[in-house]
């Protein structure tokens, strides 16, 4: 593979904190995969590494190319979604199985339920999905219950359809998306030793899409990361869209505070789009005064 300048400075990245700004079209993918190789190739365990992203599909894709790079059919390098590593986690400690996960068809049918018991005055168009959506922002969020104001429905009806909610799935030992990452977190805090294992487990993280991550992700991720701080995120705040499922841009504004030290790159070399297309792109982005200032070129 052949890198330019500011990709090869991302791949041949060694060790604690680094932030890659990768405009669309730059070779991100390449970049991770491409990071990945050189840190086996350079003698790290293949079994201390941990690639994450928010996709299977683009987890099986990362995989794939590391793999046909390296020449290899099989590898212990971790690639997975924040979802897997986190269920892969809590499996691991508390012996759980798919069983425990709620699926999202039986989610739909409790909104359903809980919805016509409780809100089925309301005439509101997608409630059912709006609700479940308002539940994953105070889970994503961190949000305390008495604190969160409803934009689907009366505070009181919310919080009643909430409460109930919960009652159900720890009735029913059922576990939804949104509580791996809040149970990760809170067997991290409450057992000191488990996080020191996947701490020595996971020595090397690298991150795709890192505008999309939510608070609770992160404050695993730095729990994860210590104490070295090997972690490697790549990003563009620009195309942050997931505002809606608890994706906080902000973040990646401001990682270089939480990590002083970190080095950063921008991958500045467009291979997907015409000059014409890239500068009228960039124009329109430009009138957004909250995002790193990039100069990309084709």
């Amino acid at each position: 593979m052949i890198y330019n300048n500011s990709q090869k400075k991302a791949v041949m990245h060694t060790t604690g904190p680094m932030m890659v700004l990768a405009g669309p079209g730059s070779g991100k993918t390449a970049v991770i995969t491409g990071r990945t190789c050189q840190l086996v190739t350079s003698g790290i365990s293949a079994s201390r590494i941990l690639v994450v992203t928010f996709t299977r599909a683009a987890a099986k894709e990362m995989k794939e190319r590391y793999l046909k790079a390296m020449g290899k059919t099989s590898t212990q390098v971790t690639f997975g979604t924040f979802h897997g590593v986190f269920y892969a986690i809590l499996r691991h400690t508390y012996r759980m199985s798919g069983n425990n996960i709620l699926s999202e068809e039986e989610k739909r049918r409790l909104m359903r339920e809980l919805v016509n018991h409780y809100a089925r005055d309301l005439e509101e168009e997608d409630l059912e999905e709006n609700l479940a959506r308002e539940i994953s922002t105070v889970k994503n969020n961190q949000i305390p219950l008495e604190h969160y104001y409803s934009a689907c429905m009366p505070q009181e009806k919310f919080r009643e359809i909430y409460e109930a909610y919960e009652k159900w799935r720890k009735e029913n030992k059922k576990l939804d998306f949104d509580d791996l990452m809040v149970q990760c977190k809170r067997l991290f805090l409450e057992r000191p030793e488990v996080l020191c294992a996947w701490q020595q487990k996971f020595q090397y993280i690298l991150i795709d899409e890192f505008q999309d991550i939510s608070p609770v992700q992160y404050e695993i991720v730095r729990m994860l990361a210590l104490p070295e701080n090997n972690l490697f995120i790549v990003g563009d705040d620009d195309q942050s869209i997931y505002h809606f499922r608890g994706a906080r841009p902000e973040i990646m504004l401001n990682f270089t505070r939480d990590y002083p030290d970190a080095e950063t790159v921008t991958l500045d070399v467009n291979y997907r789009c015409s000059g014409q297309i890239l500068s009228s792109a960039m124009r329109v982005i430009g009138e957004n005064k909250k995002r790193f200032s990039k100069k990309l070129s084709t």
